[in-house]
């Protein structure tokens, strides 16, 4: 029985991550393959039983893991964030998200005749939608940047606000159904709400005055937050049942909103942790369905999901985007993609148990529910949005961009070149001067790894196209492009030369096999691109017309200018490099990097 249980364990895990990889490896969402996953181990193959594996132990389980979610989840809720957002996500957060609840919960109520407490909380959790769906959906869709923008930010800010309103939904039906009357109740919900806040804050002090005080080793905060996490959740609960979780949303809040507190490594952590406890427990909650229970719900059910999709999204778009500069066809586009995701799996089946345990007759039903709206939302947007965009004419057009990996004065110096043309650049270092630098020019800069979760989270890749390794790292220049192998095309990956010693060897070129094509001609290195900027070259523009042509443009000032752009007249850019075959032609500019008079290349 012991080895049964560890083994099934272990291949939960395993399951789990290979869906996810499998998520990244096609560009779906993975809530797609792991609810396949479950379904399969559950109800049809019945290989996976979580009530008997698990016993007693799964509600807790349950309780611990969505705690760690929403934890994570209101990490990434800055308040200020809010102000500087467009008046259309703000509307969403606020206005969209009470007209979503509203109409989700009218529907359920009339539709499936459920109580109103239970069509209540189901029209709260429904409102979430959350970064890992709208992620996936956006590389796929690829929006133009206004709707990418808006989907990304909602999917952010939305997950910790739903999360809260479905806590405080709940809360306010436990405290409803009391005995003692009406008074009693209201006591009992004030008493949850204060458990819920002070606690909450006491333990985000707590472990700001461990963090400031360097009271404890750096490699102690991670695993000190999730200790403090799981305990404030068990002492709240102590206190009075069912105010943990948010306690632990409002510790969450409150560390994503306090100053001094360096919280990237704790959030990458979170993210891990949230990832694996996502991964695991979407599988076991499918692995739950009732398949009965979920044919049974019949047409209301679809109703329900028509309400969301057609009248809730919709109606919230429009209402929220009024007096915006958004176009009907940027309004229609976003009125349709509000893919649910495991959140709100994983808060339904807490609940579910919940309230099952206190006499909900409807609350079983709940859990099969979301999970056809998950499922619809899914796969409908999923496979629509795409189509559906570039008839309305809003989807980006071929990307243009370029991610430079590096923010040094090479790539500074291309970036703003490149800017200037129009094309959109992207800069990424781990020095903070670098990023300094850039950012003083204007330039878009993000400080960190480009090879890493926050920068996963954090880039903008929307309108980038091409990635161009501009350091002089060798190892991180072939790291970045082996990373975003899959982001880019093949012939759209550059990495720039290192400083080779003497004749290239079989070892060199194998070492670039797999690391994107040279940039620039063969004679280009880093250094040597870096050597003369220091010493005063610029990179210049010029316009080729019938009289100038390009054979005039290469014989005029030979050895003073290294080519590195070409721009069609259909503004599409080349790259002079070693795998680029191509002519230019009359009214293509050129970019080259020129010396001064006097000043040798090379």
């Amino acid at each position: 029985m012991n080895e049964h249980a560890l083994i099934t364990l272990a291949m939960i895990l395993v399951a789990g991550i290979a869906c996810q990889w499998l998520s990244w490896r096609v560009r779906l969402p993975a809530i797609i393959f792991l609810l396949l996953c479950g379904v399969l181990a559950g109800p049809i193959l019945q290989l996976l039983n979580p009530d008997q594996l698990f016993g007693e132990l799964l509600f807790p389980i349950i309780s611990l893991s969505v705690a760690v979610i929403l934890f994570e989840g209101s990490l990434t809720l800055k308040f200020s964030d809010i102000p500087g957002l467009e008046k259309v996500i703000r509307n969403l957060i606020t206005l969209g998200t009470l007209i979503s609840w509203g109409i989700t919960a009218l529907a359920t109520r009339f539709l499936l005749d459920f109580s109103w407490e239970i069509s209540l909380l189901f029209g709260s959790i429904m409102v979430v939608t959350g970064p890992t769906v709208i992620m996936p959906m956006i590389r796929t869709v690829r929006p133009k940047e206004s709707i990418a923008n808006i989907l990304q930010w909602e999917g952010i800010l939305i997950d910790p606000i739903g999360a809260i309103l479905a806590v405080l939904t709940y809360e306010i039906i436990i405290a409803g159904g009391m005995e003692g009357g009406l008074t009693s109740g209201l006591l009992v919900f004030a008493k949850i709400v204060l458990i819920g806040l002070g606690l909450g804050v006491c333990s985000a002090l707590l472990f700001s005055w461990l963090v400031r005080g360097h009271r404890v080793p750096q490699y102690l905060h991670n695993v000190i937050a999730l200790a403090l996490v799981c305990g404030s959740f068990a002492v709240s609960n102590i206190l009075e049942a069912e105010s943990g979780l948010l306690t632990v949303t409002v510790m969450g809040l409150w560390l994503a909103n306090v100053k001094d507190i360096d919280l990237e490594d704790l959030l990458d952590f979170k993210e891990s942790l949230s990832l694996l406890l996502i991964s695991a427990l979407f599988i076991i909650l499918a692995a739950r369905l009732d398949l009965d229970s979920f044919f049974a719900l019949g047409w209301p059910a679809l109703g329900v999901f028509a309400a969301i999709q057609f009248l809730a999204r919709p109606l919230s778009i429009q209402l929220s985007a009024i007096g915006s500069k958004l176009s009907m066809a940027e309004r229609h586009l976003l009125s349709w993609i509000a893919p649910r995701g495991i959140v709100a799996a994983a808060i339904t089946a807490l609940f579910a148990i919940k309230l099952e345990n206190i006499g909900y007759l409807n609350a079983p039903q709940l859990v099969p529910l979301t999970f056809m709206v998950i499922i619809g939302t899914v796969l409908l947007q999923s496979t629509t949005a795409g189509p559906i965009a570039r008839y309305l004419d809003v989807a980006e057009p071929e990307p243009k961009g370029f991610l430079i990996i590096g923010a040094n004065l090479v790539a500074r110096k291309l970036a703003q070149a490149l800017e200037e043309q129009g094309f959109r650049s992207v800069l990424t270092d781990q020095n903070w001067s670098a990023v300094s630098e850039a950012k003083l020019l204007g330039l878009q800069a993000y400080w960190g790894s480009p090879v890493s979760e926050h920068a996963e989270r954090h880039l903008n890749l929307i309108g980038i196209g091409h990635l161009m390794a501009m350091t002089s790292n060798q190892e991180l220049n072939a790291l970045a492009t082996h990373y975003y192998r899959l982001d880019f095309e093949a012939n759209r990956i550059f990495v720039i030369r290192p400083q080779i010693q003497g004749k290239e060897t079989n070892g060199d070129k194998s070492d670039f096999k797999y690391a994107g094509n040279f940039l620039f001609d063969e004679n280009t290195t880093f250094q040597r691109l870096e050597k003369l900027l220091l010493q005063g070259a610029e990179i210049k523009a010029t316009q080729l017309t019938e009289e100038f042509g390009f054979a005039d443009y290469r014989k005029m000032n030979q050895g003073q200018r290294i080519p590195l752009f070409a721009i069609d007249d259909k503004k599409q850019i080349h790259i002079f490099s070693s795998g680029n075959n191509f002519t230019p032609q009359e009214d293509w500019t050129l970019l080259a990097l020129e010396t001064r008079p006097g000043q040798a290349v090379g």
